[in-house]
């Protein structure tokens, strides 16, 4: 068994009728004038709905190292525990984390993801909590999530037969920097002009309420009012780094998410309980590197995400350079 290092890998862009050609500013290979509304930076899902990735596997390719060629799921059966450390597979036996950038450059369909009864009374469909990190919005850009208070079931059915629904929906300003927690169940749906990074638990499962008036896709209404939480969703965290290290964090029941911004020859460990790590390069550039050698430095630049093993989770160090910055997300698994 190879010693575990850091991984990079192989987006996966999905077209989507919302999509755009902003993921370019991430280092995607969009064209202008593209449909692109997802990057899946990391994935390790046997099977994917017809209706979200087409109904296929999707495992992120390596791009690195020893295992360059083959996919996350071979790795993580490989170094185990170096792996995951304290984090366990995912039910159906997957990597526990799914993590895009998605471009909306129109409305996304109103959707919501299996509620815990509704996943546990059918096993095709899996809990898919997530969360939304705003990275950039256009003016006046709103996200729609959770339903407003008094609605009731019968209320909100009608008013999707009638086409009104987006009326029973709490909506929000898009503020870059904000993130905002989506629990399965959550009513939602990413307003246009909105791109952002999403973590989320690794579930393609996926039932949409309302689209817009678009035809030739399918609509789920009855699974859907079957999961729905009716009520608002979490308020938005404003995830704040602390100076040149962590500070606040959004924590789920599934995964936590920090903010890491570093300049000026700073330094940080990546994960200082020395939990497995995911890291999404959002600005600037700067290396991932072990103080005791054990991985050969990772150059990191805007677009990137790289998966540090808990095996070397806790000598992982992330510095900006000299006179350069580097702006991280980081999700760990407890």
């Amino acid at each position: 068994m190879t010693t575990p290092s850091p991984l990079i890998f192989r987006p996966i862009l999905l077209d989507k009728v919302w999509g755009g050609d902003r993921l370019a500013r991430f280092g995607k290979a969009v064209a202008p004038g593209a449909k692109v509304g997802e990057s899946w930076e990391l994935a390790d899902l046997g099977a994917t709905a017809a209706s979200g990735a087409g109904g296929g596997a999707q495992r992120s390719i390596i791009a690195n190292g020893p295992f360059a060629g083959r996919t996350l799921h071979d790795a993580m059966e490989a170094w185990g525990a170096a792996m995951l450390g304290r984090a366990a597979k995912s039910p159906a036996g997957e990597f526990p984390l799914l993590v895009k950038f998605l471009d909306a450059r129109e409305n996304l369909s109103v959707q919501v993801h299996p509620s815990p009864a509704y996943a546990a009374a059918h096993p095709g469909a899996h809990l898919k909590t997530e969360c939304w990190y705003i990275l950039h919005a256009e003016p006046g850009s709103v996200l729609y999530k959770g339903v407003k208070r008094g609605v009731t079931r019968d209320a909100f059915a009608a008013h999707i037969a009638s086409g009104s629904v987006v009326n029973d929906l709490v909506a929000v300003p898009a503020v870059p920097g904000e993130v905002h927690a989506l629990p399965s169940g959550t009513c939602h749906a990413l307003g246009a002009g909105v791109l952002v990074a999403e973590v989320q638990t690794p579930s393609d499962t996926t039932f949409r309420v309302f689209d817009w008036g678009r035809t030739g896709r399918a609509l789920h209404v009855e699974e859907s009012l079957a999961c729905i939480e009716f009520g608002p969703a979490p308020e938005a965290v404003k995830l704040r780094s602390g100076g040149a290290g962590f500070g606040s964090a959004l924590t789920t029941d599934y995964f936590t998410l920090r903010h890491l911004s570093l300049g000026n020859d700073d330094e940080r460990p990546i994960s200082p309980g020395g939990a497995m790590a995911v890291v999404l390069v959002l600005g600037g550039a700067g290396s991932l590197y072990s103080d005791a050698g054990a991985f050969a430095p990772v150059d990191l630049r805007v677009g990137m995400t790289v998966l540090v093993p808990a095996g070397v989770a806790g000598e992982a160090q992330v510095s900006a350079g000299e006179l350069r910055r580097v702006e991280c997300l980081v999700a760990t698994v407890p």
